[in-house]
């Protein structure tokens, strides 16, 4: 019993971790799906690098600029499979996704591969790296 209290003592920081980049990546899919620039300008890092599937990469200017004036509309993001990593302040997320929407190239359905990289500054974290790429 004692071994069993000690190691959910021990494990809890890292169930709070997890939780806490669930919950980062919840509120990113709700900004962009919302066009909340606000949320975005907390949730990004200044120095993003935002690589699209399509190979097009945005600073967080601006991707906020696409997502707010609705040149990059989504109307659906889903998570599935997550993984997560940690490695001091940062978090590595990956994840199948599937997003949806309108662009500039017309409507879009994509079966992704998605990794995002969050650090967290002054116990806040951003997200300051995103990878797709299209699957089959």
């Amino acid at each position: 019993m004692r071994y069993l209290l000690t190691l959910t003592l021990l494990m809890a920081p890292a169930f709070a971790q997890e939780a806490a980049i669930r919950a980062v990546e919840t509120q990113w899919a709700a900004a962009i799906k919302g066009k909340d620039g606000a949320a975005l300008e907390k949730l990004l890092g200044d120095q993003l690098i935002y690589a699209h599937s399509t190979g097009i990469i945005d600073t967080k200017k601006e991707y906020i600029a696409k997502v707010t004036s609705g040149k990059q509309r989504y109307e659906g993001v889903e998570h599935k499979d997550m993984t997560i990593r940690f490695y001091g302040d940062a978090a590595i997320m990956h994840a199948h996704m599937r997003m949806w929407g309108v662009n500039q190239a017309g409507k879009f359905d994509d079966q992704l591969m998605t990794l995002h990289t969050w650090v967290r500054r002054g116990g806040v974290w951003q997200l300051v790296a995103h990878q797709t790429t299209k699957l089959k």
